[in-house]
């Protein structure tokens, strides 16, 4: 074997290796992740609590249709039974403290210590946590939001009140349901990263996901717009939640598809640089 062969399989391996390594840290992330019993109790309640409440509110629509008037079975809305807000405040809730939980506890256990010296790419490790948390949830969201769409139309259906995706709105509810879980869940992962610790980083999560969009006076142009601009009254708008009549100052659909989007992505920043800069 020549001196130039043997050192074009050397090169050949070396540019192998990184995805390799990587795909290790995929898999390792995943185990990470599947190894809290925190997940399993978030994902059953992310699918209890979506699932159930839009059910109930299709039955009461359904038991209720006889005596509602012609006035209001026309202006019925279909898609509200199917992502009430009380029920999404769990899923809300659960989808933000499982990225929390994902990193706040490995810097908490010190775990996070052994990964880094067993992979000094932070940025690597960084990476393949939030594609493995941004795709379980995803896959999470998916699921549920399809689900809880699908039986609470059918429900109504019987009433000849249910929707479907091909109807106005539907399938932007959907979605935007579906992605609301990854969306929370890699702000949990940013203030995770920033706290280091559980208890602050799901309180954090939770007061800017559920708190901090009522602090706003929705009569006043500004507010209205740091309201509109936050990410579940982006979520409420694209499933054009009943509350959303009480802002006088209701953002656009395409604003609040870009409110959903960039909240991740910053969150996501943060969690890089933190992870990068600071000694664990």
């Amino acid at each position: 074997m020549t001196a130039s062969t043997e050192a074009a399989r050397g090169a050949g391996r070396r540019a192998v290796e990184p995805a390799a390594r990587f795909r290790d840290l995929l898999a390792s992330e995943w185990l990470k992740l599947w190894s809290l019993r925190s997940t399993y109790g978030s994902m059953a309640l992310i699918a209890v609590s979506a699932m159930l409440f839009s059910v109930r509110a299709a039955l009461a629509d359904h038991h209720n249709w006889p005596g509602y008037s012609a006035e209001r079975q026309a202006a019925f809305d279909p898609i509200h039974d199917a992502f009430p807000e009380e029920g999404w405040l769990f899923v809300i809730l659960a989808a933000g403290a499982v990225g929390a939980v994902a990193i706040a506890g490995e810097y908490a256990s010190g775990q996070i210590r052994t990964t880094f010296a067993a992979v000094p790419a932070r940025s690597a490790v960084a990476a393949a946590k939030v594609l493995v948390l941004a795709t379980v949830m995803l896959v999470v969201g998916v699921l549920t939001a399809g689900v809880s769409f699908g039986l609470s139309q059918a429900i109504l259906a019987d009433r000849g009140a249910g929707a479907s995706l091909g109807d106005p709105g539907a399938l932007r509810a959907v979605v935007a349901s579906a992605l609301l879980l990854p969306v929370c869940a890699l702000i949990g992962l940013g203030f995770g990263a920033l706290l280091r610790h559980t208890a602050p980083a799901i309180v954090a999560t939770t007061g800017l996901l559920l708190l901090l969009p009522l602090a706003f006076d929705l009569e006043n142009r500004w507010t209205a717009a740091i309201h509109n601009a936050l990410p579940v009254p982006a979520w409420e708008r694209l499933v054009a939640n009943p509350y959303i009549q009480f802002n006088e100052h209701l953002a656009t659909v395409p604003g609040s598809w870009v409110a959903l989007a960039a909240w991740p992505v910053v969150a996501t920043l943060v969690a890089a640089l933190v992870v990068h800069r600071r000694e664990p």
